[in-house]
């Protein structure tokens, strides 16, 4: 019996490593580039400011979290073995990330100018009338006040109580007894229960104001701190973001769910990564903050202005502005395969369907599990679940399904990065509606998106089998471009349920896979092999290309043979979203890759990946990256793609993505977002709006 791999460290070449830290800055600054567009409608433009926004939180939280971790190292021979200098990776982060952050704030400046051209104003506390103070302090005293808990800075202790990139103001109070008295209080502004955003009622000046909950605050300090004699009060806002990676207890009379929870609790002591605070906080006031936060590195500080947290952007009340300044609706189309009082197992048992969101519904998968549910035939239900929708239909009918007789069985993974503790609760919640939930494995994640359902069809077990590139939500399915399969061929449907076996048992032979392909049992060598053979076709003069989208691509030996088979003559053509290390023009001989980056309102999020085969392409989706965890760490899936014409669909979007001049831009060594310029006469493509227009003509033809 081989028992499932471990995780082990694996050491990078420093450029390889400085490269995937600068390309996700890259990736994060064509997210701000949207911002900026003056083409982008002005509420839109607000949320990518947002995305950007919270992009950079996670950014900090796992990837500079673990680069001080490392520069903690104090043994030269590790030091050695790590291959790079964290230190100096940091300062270019640092100097990166404080150049964006300026950008972020000019673009939110002009957004501003903007909509008060539009007549929409932010408003703070010092502008309000006395008609705008009134509401102010109305909804104040029956929204906000329940939601704060003063506390005073002389007496606290506990500064792991305070919440991972919460927003907080530092009170600075005046004391009628003794003014010259320093006396500072700490609020933390309740996002997490209230809108970061207040809309005012329109007044005799016909304007539209929004104003920043912070600013409510503001306006109310004195409602909260006269009553103890505070006659003067300075708001400051502050923002610290701690290192989130998960610590997991190895003891071994611990369970793994145990030693996960463990580790959620321990994380609220994680050490402080980034400190933001206001610039316009006295030199005295931030002195005594950072002593009693023990705050000392100054690597750690970052200065900011009056408003943190532009994440909160992405929440921005659409009802403040008109339908001008939001993108126009592009509502989503049926499946032409799945009309209405149709069994869709009877569909996919005569043919393979592909369904690509979110221009299509993920509702077709939520009614494809409620069919199985009730389906007197169904007799299992196997699925994994990585992230759920906060309130999730997926789970709603799977726990459907187990309360109709079905046998379900979930693999719900615990260490899916920030959906721990819901995770957690969504496993206890079906276990106690009769599901059995497989246990995740340590040190090994589990990413596939899998589902499969066995129906008893003439006494015989027939499966009915999904595959996705992202995770079966009904929340992300919306904003997230992805694909799934959904099919009836044994040859896969046996293949995935060996899979479900392996996590059951998660002690098992080496698996023997021919159709689908699966990490981490040789995914690299799957693709290393195909990459290959291209090289020896172009090395016949046979044809030879490679077209691949990924979220990621930074694995060091495919990216080096993609390298290679450049130089051999293959035409390389990559869709990066994210990372990518593979940049044409840093090698010289790289000149037949072309590598882009696509940023629009949704977020290309699907993996795919076509190889020529000497004009017999084979094509393949899937939930890997090629990133090393992808590969070596975590369980996930690609299938293949057999039917002719669901190849014709993914090779006619990919033809359409490579074709954007107005979204995509250029991955490159010296212009990392290179603007694709459109010939004079060359007709304008923005490939998610030419999409939705080929998917919707291809479904009226049907």
């Amino acid at each position: 019996m081989t028992p499932i791999p471990s995780k082990k460290p694996c050491a990078k070449k420093p450029v390889q490593y400085l490269n995937r830290e600068l390309s996700w800055l890259n990736f994060n600054e064509r997210v701000l580039l949207e911002a900026g567009d003056e083409s982008v409608p002005l509420l839109e433009r607000l949320n990518f400011l947002g995305i950007f926004s919270n992009n950079m939180d996670e950014f900090y939280r796992v990837r500079v979290a673990m680069l001080k971790r490392l520069t903690a190292i104090k043994d030269e021979a590790d030091k050695a073995e790590l291959g790079y200098d964290p230190a100096k990776i940091l300062k270019e982060i640092h100097r990166r990330s404080v150049s964006q952050r300026y950008k972020a704030d000019a673009f939110y400046e002009e957004i501003c100018r903007k909509l008060a051209g539009e007549n929409i104003f932010f408003i703070n506390e010092s502008k309000l009338n006395e008609e705008q103070g009134n509401f102010v302090r109305q909804y104040f005293k029956e929204t906000v006040r329940q939601f704060l808990f003063p506390i005073m800075l002389d007496r606290f202790k506990n500064f792991s109580n305070l919440h991972d990139n919460s927003i907080y103001l530092v009170i600075d109070l005046t004391h009628k007894d003794d003014p010259a008295a320093e006396n500072l209080a700490l609020i933390e502004i309740p996002t997490r229960h209230v809108s970061r955003f207040l809309v005012l009622p329109v007044g005799a000046d016909k304007k539209n104001y929004v104003m920043y909950l912070d600013d409510v605050i503001r306006f109310c300090l004195a409602d909260i701190f006269s009553v103890y004699g505070f006659t003067g009060f300075k708001a400051y806002t502050i923002k610290f973001t701690r290192d989130a990676e998960l610590d997991i207890d190895t003891d071994v009379s611990k369970s793994f769910l145990e030693a996960v929870s463990d580790g959620l609790k321990q994380r609220k002591f994680g050490d402080t990564v980034r400190f933001v605070y206001d610039e316009a906080i006295p030199r005295k006031v931030l002195t005594g903050i950072l002593k009693k936060f023990n705050i000392k590195k100054r690597d750690s500080l970052e200065k900011g202005g009056r408003y943190h947290n532009l994440k909160d952007l992405i929440l921005f009340p659409r009802n403040a502005g008109t339908k001008k300044m939001q993108y126009e609706p592009m509502p989503q189309l049926e499946a032409a395969e799945f009309p209405a009082g149709v069994s869709m197992l009877d569909v996919i048992r005569k043919k393979d369907v592909l369904l690509h969101y979110p221009y299509q519904p993920f509702q077709h998968i939520i009614e494809l599990i409620r069919e199985a549910s009730i389906d007197p035939a169904v007799r299992s239900i196997k699925m994994t679940i990585y992230r759920a929708a906060k309130h999730s239909a997926v789970i709603n009918a799977l726990i459907n399904a187990a309360r109709n007789g079905k046998e379900v069985i979930v693999f719900v993974e615990f260490q899916a990065r920030f959906d721990e503790a819901a995770n957690i609760a969504w496993a206890a919640q079906m276990q106690d509606e009769g599901i059995r939930v497989l246990p995740s494995i340590p040190g090994m994640k589990v990413h596939a998106k899998l589902l499969l359902i066995r129906r008893k069809e003439q006494n015989i077990n027939v499966y009915y089998t999904a595959v996705g590139t992202g995770n079966p939500n009904e929340n992300t399915t919306r904003i997230y471009t992805d694909e799934h399969l959904l099919t009836a061929k044994k040859e896969i449907a046996a293949e995935v349920n060996k899979v479900f076996h392996i996590l059951d048992d998660q002690k098992y032979q080496r698996p023997d896979f021919k159709h689908i392909v699966v990490s981490p049992f040789g995914t690299r060598k799957f693709f290393l092999k195909r990459i290959d053979r291209e090289i020896k076709n172009a090395e016949k003069g046979k044809p030879a290309w490679i077209v691949i989208k990924l979220n990621n691509l930074v694995d060091r030996k495919l990216v080096n043979r993609l390298y290679e088979a450049s130089e051999a003559g293959v035409k390389i053509d990559a869709v990066v979203r994210g990372i990518c290390t593979l940049i044409p023009g840093l090698p010289k001989k790289s000149e037949n890759i072309r590598a882009v980056r696509i940023v629009d309102r949704f977020l290309e999020h699907s993996r795919i990946f076509v190889f020529c085969n000497d004009n017999k392409p084979e094509y393949f989706i899937g939930s890997a990256d090629w990133m090393e965890r992808n590969l070596d760490q975590r369980f996930e899936v690609i299938v293949p793609i057999y039917e002719p014409a669901l190849c014709k669909q993914i090779w006619d979007i990919l033809q359409i993505q490579l074709s954007d001049n107005v979204k995509a831009r250029l991955i490159s060594a010296d212009k990392p977002n290179e603007k694709i310029a459109a010939g004079k006469h060359e007709k304008q493509i923005r490939s998610q709006t030419e999409i939705y227009r080929y998917l919707k003509t291809s479904l009226s033809e049907k």
